[in-house]
This record gives structure tokens, sequence and C-alpha cells, in this order.
């Protein structure tokens, strides 16, 4: 049982991520509204949602790096510090610049605040069953918070105008930043001598960046359009260079011997891709909800919590079934649930019903997120030592929000790609309800293939014994140690 010191702590840091998720959602139900009220067109105003996405997904890795060096609770405050400005911003905002400069300096903090949050969290919980535990609460936050965007966006948009969106964070975020001082540890700053690795930061910075970018842009123009095709090109570049600046630099951002461990490398290729299938499963039936069997936004948001209270249960329960069964073994169930889960939401009906056709699989995957993400970010913090835990977190955060991004730009490509395929678009912009759920059941499909690919993978992991984990005595007891009482 933890300390109350570190359960209050393990609150601040679980609120943090819920708020996180929260504003990757809660913007796609108010932008609409900040449109028609500033005269936003449709390409701008889909890069007031995109370029929080682009900023976060392209400077997580710095961040947890930079956590690592310079304290991770004083670059969890000033994450936070960043979040209430760049909010503050938007909520004045009067026209789309301002609004997309917000939400771009809404992802730096974001993604500054969410690699020192998980890397905080590691290092207050050590590796076994009460860590386990924390991720287990960490993940049920993360799943409430995808849910309550959509739900909050509506009600905060209908009730007090889009701005309230913005004006929230504000609040939250120094509510969060206020107590953290006394109730996180303050770190250690790193002065070996060293020094920073700059060009390594800024090649990987962009690199991100622009793959973001161009994901984002596949999900909105296509894959062939110019601008997927540079600013990926750019991306890879970018990315490439980057290696080849980091097996000659002296102190190295990443050390290239941290891609070496096959625990962490395949750990990270799974988080990857369980958001890949997952995270546009929220999206995707929101959609049907609203555009298929006529629901209102906040009802459509609403049809997601079901799911998101299965999470909330599953995961307190999650160190107790790592414990008894082991971290491989939970992680292949997780993953076999998703495509079970994605194989059945795909059955979707045009003149079907929440209870029937949406119920009865949300549940089955609200059992399987949190399953798939503790065990992922178990796994992927394993094989490092406590120097290198911001790392480590901005590693798994990185492929969780490229996992989403990558996810999200295929599987919507794939809804649209088949409902053009099966019904031409009427003179009006409306399409045919069946179309559209042929559409949406072929999306989730191809998430619940990235599934059983992701089962068969989890297969392969490969969990260090005690004497071989870098993190320190006890590390190893993550594929079978003690029940939790």
């Amino acid at each position: 049982m933890a300390s109350p010191d570190r359960r209050h702590a393990l609150a601040l840091l679980a609120c943090t991520q819920f708020v996180l998720i929260l504003d990757t959602a809660i913007i796609n139900v108010a932008a609409p509204s900040m449109g028609r009220e500033l005269g936003i067109s449709p390409a701008e105003l889909s890069w007031v949602a995109n370029a929080y996405l682009v900023s976060f997904g392209g400077l997580l890795l710095l961040s947890g790096r930079v956590a690592d060096l310079v304290g991770r609770r004083r670059l969890f405050v000033a994450g936070l510090g960043v979040l209430a400005a760049a909010s503050l911003l938007g909520a004045l905002a009067d026209n789309a610049f301002l609004l997309i400069t917000a939400r771009a300096a809404q992802g730096v903090g974001a993604a500054m605040a969410a690699a020192s949050a998980l890397a905080l969290l590691l290092t207050l919980f050590e590796s076994g069953p009460e860590r386990h535990r924390a991720l287990g609460i960490f993940a049920a936050m993360a799943g409430a918070g995808g849910a309550a965007g959509t739900v909050l966006g509506g009600v905060l948009t209908d009730w007090l105008g889009w701005e309230s969106t913005f004006a929230m964070n504000v609040v939250v975020a120094v509510a969060l930043a206020v107590p953290a001082p006394r109730l996180l540890p303050p770190g250690t700053v790193r002065r070996d001598g060293r020094g920073f690795d700059p060009v390594g930061a800024v090649t990987v910075t962009a690199g991100l960046a622009l793959l973001a970018y161009a994901l984002v842009n596949a999900g909105e123009a296509g894959w062939s359009r110019p601008g997927t095709v540079l600013p990926g090109g750019a991306a890879c570049l970018a990315l490439l260079l980057f290696v080849l600046v980091e097996r000659r630099a002296t102190a190295p951002l990443v050390p290239p011997a941290v891609f070496s461990r096959p625990t962490l490398r395949l750990a990270n290729v799974l988080a990857g891709m369980w958001q890949m299938s997952l995270f546009p499963m929220f999206f995707l039936v929101s959609l049907y909800l609203q555009a298929v069997l006529g629901y209102e936004p906040v009802m459509g948001g609403l049809g997601l919590l079901p799911l998101s209270l299965t999470v909330v249960v599953v995961a307190s329960y999650a160190d107790r079934l790592i414990g008894r069964f082991g971290l491989r073994a939970v992680m292949c169930a997780g993953f076999v649930m998703v495509a079970v889960g994605m194989a059945w939401q795909s059955a979707l009906s045009a003149s079907g019903s929440f209870v029937t056709d949406v119920l009865p699989p949300s549940l089955l995957l609200g059992a399987a997120l949190p399953l798939v993400s503790v065990t992922t970010n178990v796994a992927a913090t394993l094989d490092t030592s406590p120097e290198e835990v911001g790392l480590a977190s901005g590693l798994v955060n990185t492929s969780l929000q490229f996992g989403s991004v990558i996810g999200l730009a295929v599987l919507s490509g794939v809804a649209a790609a088949r409902t053009e395929s099966r019904g031409p678009i009427g003179s009006e912009g409306a399409v045919d309800p069946v179309a559209l759920t042929d559409g949406f059941g072929a999306a989730f499909l191809v998430g619940a293939g990235v599934a059983v690919v992701a089962a068969l993978l989890a297969l392969r992991l490969r969990v260090p014994a005690p004497g071989e984990v870098r993190g320190g005595t006890g590390a190893g007891t993550a594929e079978r140690s003690p029940a939790a009482p």
C-alpha cells in the first residue's frame, strides 16, 4: 500500500494525464462553433485541432530527456505553466492565427507535462505490483479523459461558449501546478559534465514534428498529396540525420545502445500498435452515433461513458492480473480482446441501436484498453536505469502519440474510401447511412487486424530476469510477482 503522500502525488499525476488526453478530444467538439463565430475556413479549422498533435508529438521525446537533465518536477510545473498561458491565449483569440498558435503552444506544454508526469510516476513507484497499480490508475484516467472530452466539449460549448474549453485549462493547469512542489519529489539535476546535444535535439524534434504534420495531413488530404509527401520525406531525412548525429555525439540525446534493448524496443512498437487500433474507435463510434443513429453531440459522447467506466474498473485489477498470470500473458490477452472487440464492432448496422450494436463490443474494448496500456508501459520501462526514466517515458509517450495519429489517419482513410465506393455523396453533402456504416465497419476490421499482429508480436516479448534489469532490484518481478492484496 502506497503512503498517503505517494497516493496524493499519484492523484495529481493521474489528473494531469486526464486533462492532457481530454484536451485532444474536447476541441473536436468545440471547433465547429469556433469556425462559425470567427469565420474560420474549414482548412484553417482543422489545424486548430491538428496543431496540438504536431507540437505534442514532436516534443515528447525531447521533453523526456530534458526531464532527466533538468529535473522532472521542474519540467512538469513548467509544462503546466505553458499550458495555462497558451490556454489563456486561446480563450482570448479572435482569429484563426491566434487560435492555431495557442493550440500549438498547448501542445508544447502538454509534451513537457506528459513526459515528466510518467517519469515522476516511475520514480515514485518501484517496479512491481505497486507500479503496476499506479500505471493502472494512470491508464484509467487516460481512458476516462478520452470519453469525457467529447461530452464536456459539447456541454461547455453549448452552455458557456467555445472559449470556456480554453478557460477551463487555465484554471485546471494552475490548480495542478500549485500543489506539485509539495507533493512531488524534487528530483536531481544531472551535472556530469557531459553537456547537451543541441543538434540531436533539433533534428529529432524537427523530424517528429514533420512526421506528425505529414500523418495528420494524410488524414485530411490523402497520402499522395504534396502536403503529405514533402513533409514526410523531410521528416525521414531529419530522423536519418538524427541517427547519424547520435552515433558521433559525446552526449547523445538518445544513446544508441537504448535501441539495442529488445524489450524496450518491442514494447514501444506494441504501445504504438494498441493506439493505432483503439484510438480511432472513439472518433468513429461517436460519428456513427451522430451521423447514422442521429444522436446529438453530447449524447454521442455519453455513449462512450460505459466504456470509460469499464476502463476504470478493470485498470484497478491490472496489477493483480499481471502478478497472477505474468506480463506477457496479460498483454497477449489484452490484444486478443482488442481484436475480438474491434471485429465485433465492425458488425454495425445502419438500422441498429446503441444497446445492440455499440454497447456490448465497447464494454469488451473497455476491458482490453487498460490491459494493453498498463502492460506496454510496464514493458517499455523495465530495461531502464533510474537515470533514464525520463527518456523511457518520452519514448513510450512518443510511440503512443504517433500510434494514435497513424491509426486515425489510416482508419479514417479506410472508412472514407469504403464509404465513397459504396454510395455517392448527395447534392447537399448527405451520405447514405448504409455506406457510412460500411465504411466504419471496414475501418474496425483493419483495427482488428492490427491488434492480431500485435498479439502475435507480444508472444515474442522477453521479460528481463532480475539480474538483467537496469532499473535496480525488484524490477524483474514484472513477469510473475506476488498478487497484490
